[in-house]
Order: C-alpha cells, then structure tokens, then sequence
C-alpha cells in the first residue's frame, strides 16, 4: 500500500489515490473551514463540543456523535472547544471493487450507500453512539490509524469492516431497522451497478427494467425499498457526486461537466447539482476548487492514543 496521507504547503492532509482507507484521531480547537472530498469520510466525536455544518444544516456536536458523509459533500466545523474525532475515510475505489458486495447487505448498504444519499440527507447519515457502541467503535479504528503505509491491504479492509459493521449495528438500532431484515433485492443491486457502470447514459426507467427483465413499477417497488429512492433519482444524486469531482479535479467548462455526466440541459443541471450540495455548480468550484486535491482534515494537534 502506498503512503496514506500527504501534506500540502498549506498544512492541509489528503488521502492519496493509492490509499484504500485511512483512520486518524484529530482535535479541533477552533472552527475549521468549510471543505469538501473524494473519498466517503465517517467521523466520530470523541471528546469535546462543536458545531457541524454540511449540506444537510448544522447540528451541535458531543462524544458519541458519528457522520457519514459521501463523496463530495462539503463539510465543516463551527464553535470548537477541543472538539476530538477520530476521521475514517474510504476511497471510492475500495467501495466500488473489494467493498461493492456491501451493497447487498442491508446493514452496511445502508451506512455506506443508500442511507447517505436518501431523499432528506442531502448526501449525509448521523447518529449518536452509546457508551458501549462508541468504545468498540473507537476500539477498531484506533487499531485502524496505527496501520502504517506499509500494511497490507487485506488487514486495512478487515480492520475496516470491523468498525462499519458495528457502526451499521447502530445506526440500524437507531432507525428502527428490524435485526432480521433480508438482504438487498438482487434486481436492485443489479439496477445500481448498471446506474453506476453507465451514469452519462440517457437511462429511462423502462429501460433499466428491461436489462433486467422486470417490469418498471416492480423495480420501483424493490428498487425503493432498497436505498429509499426510486432509480432514476438515485441516478440524478450519483451524476450529482461525479461532476462535483468533476468541477474540482478538471478545468473543463461546467457546460462540459452537465453533459458529460449525463445532464445536457444546463438549466436542469443547475437545479439538480444545486438540490444536492446546497451551492450552484459555479459557487461550488469557487468555493472549493483551491483546495483540490481534496482536504481530509488540518493538521492540528494529534491526541495520543487512550
């Protein structure tokens, strides 16, 4: 595995792009930045208070707070005193190859898919842990941060696995999720990895069932009892993540960007990218696009490890 992290003239860390995963324990002692990045990031208070501010609004922070947040959703902290977290963050590329069975499990689908990008989460999941939860949860990725560069990979992702399966245990207690629930419908998963495959292609969802030999309103029925969307708007919110990777990782024209991802009506594009992050795709980039490649968390002083 290459190095996990890098550090920028402006003290800023990143998750490099041979990383499959990185876990550190940070503290906040003031307000830090409003940023955004390509990986999906968990974070999980440890200590401290503090005040999160994404997409989603803002809500005030306490040991045992926990947010998921997918790609591209920008966040920050508001408030801080002392605010300690450890971030966890998952390349994209993990969750789609070694990771994209996860999909199917209805506990971890729903933490590391379908419950961020649900119609009201703009993109974001949050819970609060119990004492108990928090402890194993920290536990795990303790043991996950003192991985150095040069681990291997499969003890990077069971490490991994370890702490988002308890994490999934919590936020299914949480919500009410029953212990029991069957796994993912297979033409669901079938339906997201063939949205996931081709995202720039003019999907109708006439279209979509017929690849998969089912008729529309039952791939609605399944498809929403799966990620809580129906397809076509799953499709609208993972163009969304693209092109905001797009918008900070190219200089190509937003006009590109909407037809590249699959938006040719700039207007509708607006609207959509707008619906998703809160910023017009203009104002995203300008507020955003210096920080490229993208921030994981500043390099403020580290706690030592309880």
């Amino acid at each position: 595995m290459t190095e996990p992290v890098e550090l920028s003239r402006a003290g800023l860390t990143y998750l490099t792009g041979g990383a499959p995963a990185y876990a550190g324990r940070y503290v906040h002692a003031r307000s830090h930045v409003a940023h955004t990045h390509s990986f999906l990031e968990i974070a999980v208070v440890v200590g401290g208070v503090g005040v999160h501010h994404s997409p989603a609004g803002r809500r005030d922070l306490r040991s045992g707070d926990v947010m998921v947040l997918r790609p591209g959703v920008w966040h920050g902290y508001e408030r801080c005193r002392d605010l300690a977290l450890y971030n966890c963050c998952v390349s994209t590329g993990l969750l789609q190859h070694e990771l994209s069975w996860t999909r199917e499990d209805p506990l971890l689908g729903h933490l590391l898919w379908t419950g961020p990008m649900s119609a009201q989460r703009r993109g974001t999941l949050s819970t609060t842990l119990d004492p108990a939860a928090l402890k194993e949860c920290t536990a795990q990725l303790r043991e996950l941060s003192r991985l150095g560069p040069a681990a291997d990979r499969g003890a990077v992702i069971g490490r991994l696995l370890l702490f988002t399966t308890r994490l999934a245990r919590a936020v299914a207690a949480a919500e009410g999720v029953p212990a029991g629930r069957p796994p993912t419908h297979p033409a669901a998963v079938r339906a997201m990895r063939l949205l996931e495959s081709r995202p720039a292609h003019a999907w109708t969802l006439a279209e979509l069932a017929g690849e998969l030999h089912i008729t529309p309103s039952h791939l609605v029925r399944v498809f929403k009892t799966a990620t809580g969307l129906p397809p076509m708007a799953y499709l609208s919110r993972l163009r969304a993540e693209i092109a905001a990777s797009l918008l900070l990782r190219t200089a190509q024209p937003i006009t590109q960007i909407s037809r590249s991802v699959g938006w040719p009506d700039q207007n509708y594009f607006a609207r959509r990218f707008k619906a998703h992050f809160g910023l017009t795709a203009t104002a995203y980039r300008q507020r955003f696009a210096e920080q490229a490649p993208f921030p994981l968390v500043p390099r403020e002083p580290v706690l030592p490890d309880a």
